[in-house]
C-alpha cells in the first residue's frame, strides 16, 4: 500500500468503514510510514477538537415540550387576526429562549459536571492512545529521560516518576490536549496493562473515582498538579498508583 492509497483508506479507517482485513492491512502499514501516522494523529487531533467545542447539544425532553407547546400555538387555526398572531408567535418564542437560558445557566440542569465531561473526554483520549502509534512521544522508563523531553512543549515542567519496583514501570509520556490546553501524559505499565496519567497545574482539590467503557478512571489532586489515571485495570490498581504519588518524596 502507497502512501497516497494510504490517503484515501486513512478516513475510511477513522469512520470504521473498513471490513477487518482492511483495517489491519492499513495498521500494518501504519507500523512502517511516519507520513501516514502522522496524518492519522492531525485527523484524530482535528475531530478531538471538534468534540470538545460542544458546537451541538441534544435539547432535553422538557425543552422539547416547551418548544413543542410554541410550535402547537403558531399552528392555531386561523381565528386570530395577523397581529394576534405575531403575538402569539413572539411571546412562543420568547418563552423557548427564556427555557434554554436556564438549561444552559442553572448549575446541574444541563447535565453533566466538568468531572463527568472531563473522565468521558479522557477515556476517549485513553482509547485513542492504545491505536498503533500512539501511546508515546518519547519511550523511556528512565523519568530523568522523559521528565527533560517535556521542556519547552508545554508551559510548566511536569512531575515525572517510575515505580517499577512496585510494580507501575515508566514506559514513556506524550502531549495531549485536555479542555483546550496541553498537558502532559505518563505511560505506565501495569502486567500487561497500560495506564495513562494526565497531569497539568491545578490549584483544584477533590479526588474521586468511576467508569466509563468498561474503562477505570482515578482523579486526585497532588501537590499542584491535578492528576487523572485511566485504564482498564481494577481500580484498586489505580489506587494503589495514587497513593505511591501522593506518598512520594
Amino acid at each position: 500500500m502507497n502512501c497516497n492509497l494510504a490517503q484515501d483508506v486513512l478516513h475510511g479507517y477513522l469512520d470504521g468503514e473498513l471490513d477487518a482485513a482492511g483495517a489491519a492491512e492499513f495498521e500494518r502499514h501504519l507500523e512502517g510510514c511516519n507520513v501516514c501516522v502522522a496524518e492519522l494523529e492531525a485527523q484524530e487531533a482535528l475531530r478531538a477538537s471538534l468534540k470538545r467545542a460542544q458546537l451541538f447539544e441534544q435539547a432535553p425532553a422538557e425543552l422539547r415540550k416547551k418548544f413543542q407547546a410554541a410550535r402547537q400555538l403558531v399552528e392555531m387555526p386561523e381565528r386570530r387576526s395577523g397581529s394576534d398572531a405575531w403575538r402569539w408567535l413572539a411571546a412562543a418564542a420568547a418563552l423557548v429562549l427564556l427555557a434554554y437560558g436556564a438549561w444552559r445557566m442553572v448549575p446541574g440542569f444541563a447535565g453533566e459536571g466538568r468531572e463527568a465531561r472531563l473522565s468521558a473526554e479522557l477515556v476517549d483520549e485513553h482509547i485513542r492512545s492504545l491505536q498503533p502509534g500512539h501511546l508515546n512521544d518519547v519511550v523511556s522508563s528512565d523519568q530523568h529521560t522523559v521528565k527533560p523531553w517535556f521542556d519547552g512543549k508545554l508551559d510548566f515542567a511536569p512531575e515525572v516518576r517510575d515505580f517499577a519496583a512496585q510494580g507501575f514501570p515508566l514506559q514513556g509520556g506524550r502531549l495531549e490536549v485536555v479542555e483546550g490546553r496541553s498537558v502532559a501524559a505518563l505511560v505506565y505499565g501495569r502486567r500487561k496493562h497500560t495506564i495513562n496519567l494526565f497531569l497539568w497545574p491545578s490549584t483544584a482539590s477533590g479526588a474521586d473515582s468511576g467508569s466509563r467503557q468498561g474503562y477505570n478512571w482515578v482523579h486526585w489532586n497532588n501537590g499542584n498538579f491535578e492528576m487523572w489515571a485511566v485504564s482498564d485495570v481494577n481500580s484498586g490498581d489505580l489506587q494503589e498508583l495514587r497513593k505511591l504519588w501522593q506518598e512520594a518524596k
